[in-house]
């Protein structure tokens, strides 16, 4: 097959673009050329509404690397003949912000808006932040914001009230298919690669368009004979790091994938979201950790091995290290997954600890205190209490609650794992207790 876009002609490209990165001679020059922000852009969506009523408030435009937030706000500076105006809060301290803040507000004098594009806005602190909101409340600037990380956790309330949060989606493979074809059409012929290879390259790019573009760069610089399948790829190419911070928001976002996968009984999901955080880095010992919460809380007593396989599990991982220790704690996540679910004992755990807030004060029954002292007999103490072994059936039925309170039902097993033999004796000793009240 000939090339997708080979006219037979090398093209002439200026001289300045040679050392110009792809991604950059690639940037889309009006809102529509944006790919993959469809449900952002369009005239339905957040942003494409606003730009249609003709007033563009401040911003956070919140979403993973290499999805557009740069080109979007550069391109809203344009469509709103605003001044735009770029800094990075990495490399912006105090001082600069003030020349920035002056320059716009002479602009403004002048008749002129400043659109302030701040990339990684999230690393100013609180008092930096804060900084911004008098220069937002005037119109000296119209404040966009870019940011990877979670804005509800990073950004202040004051900041946040004044701005609406926008969030872009990571491409999808199509996306990066059209915005592969878009960078044959700059370098004037198709990448040397077969389908499947493509589709590889693609997903090596994992959601990020300027990754993917760097990887084109790379492929098109190639001369080989012939088209390259998904296996000669993959030598000529390390595969990217999949996107995963551990203190942020990835690390949320995939431990509550891993335990509703397991709350779910879905051991290959399970083990998908495993996989994915090893590979990000992630420290075994708080997966442990993890897993035997997931046994404790979700499980219960409807398998109460459960607990015990995952501090099993655990202690294998300690002693065995990465990465052999890692297949104990993968073992474990299966048997968690696959295990009885009951949250029964959790459910009566919060309840009683409710009731226990509210009836704090209420001092044992009598009978069920010891009475060491004299005294303490003349009280009341042990009067009355019926040692259960003495009693028949070896139960005696005596009230345990406080005097003057109703008693209190926390416990519910469900009909699932070895809490169905709970249940079994939890309406046998309500039998005999009855009985015995009778």
């Amino acid at each position: 097959m000939g090339d997708l876009f080979d006219t037979g002609e090398q093209p002439q490209v200026p001289r300045g673009d040679a050392l110009q990165p792809l991604a950059d001679r690639l940037r889309p020059e009006k809102l529509a050329d944006v790919i993959g922000q469809d449900a952002l852009l369009n005239s339905d969506g957040p942003l494409g509404a606003m730009l249609n009523s003709g007033h563009l408030g401040s911003i956070i435009l919140w979403g993973p690397p290499g999805v557009g937030k740069t080109t979007i706000a550069r391109l809203l500076a344009r469509e709103t003949d605003l001044h735009f105006v770029q800094i990075s809060a990495i490399f912006t301290g105090v001082p600069e912000l003030r020349k920035v803040f002056e320059a716009a507000r002479v602009r403004r004098e002048n008749g002129q808006g400043t659109l302030l594009f701040v990339d990684e806005i999230h690393r100013f602190n609180k008092a930096q932040q804060d900084g911004f909101l008098p220069y937002m409340e005037d119109g000296t600037i119209l404040l966009v914001g870019a940011t990877t990380e979670n804005p509800s956790f990073e950004l202040n309330a004051a900041v946040l009230s004044r701005s609406q949060v926008m969030v872009l989606e990571r491409l999808t493979l199509t996306g990066l298919e059209l915005l592969m074809q878009r960078a044959e059409q700059a370098i004037g012929r198709s990448l040397p690669l077969n389908g499947a290879a493509r589709e590889t390259l693609q997903e090596m790019a994992d959601g990020d368009g300027r990754a993917m573009l760097n990887l084109v760069e790379q492929v098109a610089s190639w001369t080989v004979p012939d088209k390259l399948d998904p296996e000669a790829l993959g030598k000529r190419l390390t595969r990217r790091a999949a996107q995963y911070d551990k203190s942020g928001d990835a690390h949320y976002n995939l431990i509550s994938a891993l335990h509703k996968s397991v709350r779910g009984s879905d051991p290959d999901a399970a083990l998908y979201w495993f996989a994915r955080m090893l590979e990000g880095g992630e420290d075994p010992r708080y997966l442990a950790r993890r897993f035997t919460r997931m046994a404790v809380e979700d499980i219960g007593l409807a398998d109460p091995q459960a607990q015990a396989v995952c501090l099993q599990a655990w202690e294998t991982y300690e002693r065995l290290g990465s990465p052999e220790g890692e297949l104990a704690l993968s073992q474990a996540l299966i048997y968690i997954a696959l295990a009885p679910k009951s949250n029964a004992g959790y459910v009566a755990y919060k309840a009683a600890r409710k009731s226990a807030r509210s009836t704090g004060s209420n001092p044992p029954p009598k009978h069920i205190l010891n009475a060491p002292t004299r005294m303490m007999k003349d009280q009341g103490y042990g009067a009355g209490y019926a040692y259960d072994h003495d009693a028949k059936d070896g139960f005696s039925g005596q009230n345990y609650f406080p005097d003057g309170m109703p008693r209190a039902t926390f416990y519910a097993p469900v009909q699932r794992g070895f809490e169905r033999e709970l249940t079994k004796r939890v309406e046998y000793f309500d039998k005999l207790r009855k009985a015995r009240q009778t």
